[in-house]
């Protein structure tokens, strides 16, 4: 395991600028999901019966038949654009939670880009969620800096975060990254940074399937 995957996901500071900032009904919500996420890994969520398990690399996965289906994830690009998730069915989705302020993101960037350039003719799609960026500009900045040429949804309360079922294999942390099966269902969650090498093996097994 790469140094950035077991790198704290936050520090107190940064909680507490983070908790200081929701002010919303929702954001209370939230402030309960970045306070999980400020931990030094990841861990198995949901709670009481799930259908899915935690492999010894952090890596939770569902057989298929036992998967959720991936709710709507749908809005505005951090480029002013529109996205839905549901328009890559058909395809294998990589989905990653991620923020131009966490570390562990920025760490863990160009080796996403490189795995989607590798990927991209194989039928695997990557999208990002980005939130806690106030301004979609520094969303945009963080993608500039470190090429990244797939979309971002910008989720600055993280909405979109809320969407995902308790129980299911939903993000619970910054970063968050999920890979979705071709038909639209969650295969498999990690829910700390993930290094090229450990990326690829999370996505090799879906990819594989028929």
């Amino acid at each position: 395991m790469s140094a950035a995957s077991r790198a704290p996901l936050c520090s107190t500071t940064s909680i507490r600028s983070r908790r200081a900032a929701l002010t919303t009904a929702a954001g209370g919500a939230v402030a309960a999901l970045l306070l999980s996420a400020c931990t030094s890994g990841g861990t198995a969520g949901g709670g009481g019966d799930t259908n899915f398990v935690m492999g010894k690399d952090g890596i939770s996965t569902a057989e298929k038949g036992e998967r959720a289906a991936v709710p709507d994830l749908s809005g505005e690009t951090i480029d002013g654009k529109q996205l839905d998730v549901s328009a890559y069915k058909g395809k294998i989705v990589v989905l990653n939670v991620w923020g131009s302020w966490c570390s562990p993101c920025r760490a863990e960037a160009p080796g996403f880009q490189k795995v989607y350039q590798d990927l991209q003719a194989d039928g695997v799609q990557f999208v990002g969620i980005n939130t806690r960026d106030t301004k979609a500009a520094n969303a945009v900045a963080f993608d500039k800096q470190f090429g990244i040429t797939y979309p971002s949804l910008y989720d600055p309360t993280g909405k979109l975060m809320l969407r995902f079922a308790k129980g299911t294999l939903n993000p619970q942390a910054i970063p968050s990254t999920l890979v979705i099966d071709r038909e639209g269902k969650i295969a498999a969650r990690s829910l700390a940074a993930l290094s090229e090498e450990r990326l690829r093996k999370m996505i090799a097994p879906v990819l594989a399937e028929k």
